[in-house]
């Protein structure tokens, strides 16, 4: 009986352990490896393999209305606002891989296990926001990834929209001015700050676990950093580093 309660007391902490430790998002996907890119489908294809928990990566919409994967307004001297479907998809990444839709990264998505970390960009307009997430969560319902996504972004209206149109998808805000209550009002999950926003106000941390928020912080690339962060203890960290802070947190007691 004895040696039953010490094997469940261990197995309690080692699953309270697993729940607890800092886990890792692969900013844009694992892209700083061979043969992969930023926001590539390899790129998600490695995260996944890495075993990590999520994988970020950035949604616009063509000038057709398509939503397609890419983090800057432009690509190859094509603004991607003014640009056809047709033709972003003909263009090639940095692993020639074409460019992606929103529909071939959650095609890529269905035999993966890796959490898909959605960032709509700040678009030309809220009323384009607004489309953007009623398109997102048109697919979402499609696929079934009620449970494999999360929102992000940097604009406070598609926030409160998507926490308005879909209160169960856990959503973080990124922008980094508002405080842990502010963010509690709303209906974040919790913030999804730069890491200079946490090392400059590490409170906000215990703050938020205190309100029931989680937190994420981006990109940090340093093992200085993830070490403080980790000591901290951010629930997430996006990072362009994944091997490594995976390494870090294994060597981590």
């Amino acid at each position: 009986m004895h040696l039953r309660k010490t094997a469940l007391l261990i197995m309690t902490f080692y699953a309270t352990f697993a729940m607890s430790q800092t886990k890792i998002i692969a900013h844009r996907g694992y892209w700083d490896t061979k043969g992969s890119a930023q926001n590539s489908i390899t790129a998600l294809l490695k995260a996944d393999s890495l075993g990590i928990y999520g994988s970020e990566f950035d949604v616009r919409v063509s000038k057709d209305s398509v939503l397609v994967i890419n983090h800057d307004p432009g690509i190859w001297g094509h603004n991607v606002a003014h640009t056809s479907a047709k033709v972003l998809t003909s263009l090639k990444l940095k692993n020639k891989e074409p460019l992606p839709t929103l529909i071939d990264y959650f095609e890529a998505a269905r035999p993966l296990s890796t959490k898909l970390i959605l960032e709509l960009k700040e678009l030309e307009s809220q009323e384009m926001e607004s489309y953007a997430i009623e398109k997102i969560l048109e697919l979402v319902k499609e696929y079934q990834y009620e449970d494999r996504i999360e929102f992000i972004s940097f604009s406070l209206h598609a926030i409160k929209e998507m926490v308005q149109k879909a209160p169960d998808i856990p959503t973080y805000y990124l922008k980094g001015e508002l405080s842990p209550q502010e963010l509690k009002e709303i209906g974040c999950t919790g913030p999804d700050y730069h890491y200079n926003v946490f090392l400059k106000n590490p409170n906000w941390i215990r703050e938020c676990h205190e309100l029931g928020l989680k937190v994420n912080t981006w990109t940090v690339n340093k093992e200085k950093e993830m070490k403080q962060l980790i000591e901290l203890g951010v629930d997430f960290m996006t990072t362009d580093k994944p091997s490594l802070l995976r390494d870090l947190l294994e060597k981590t007691p």
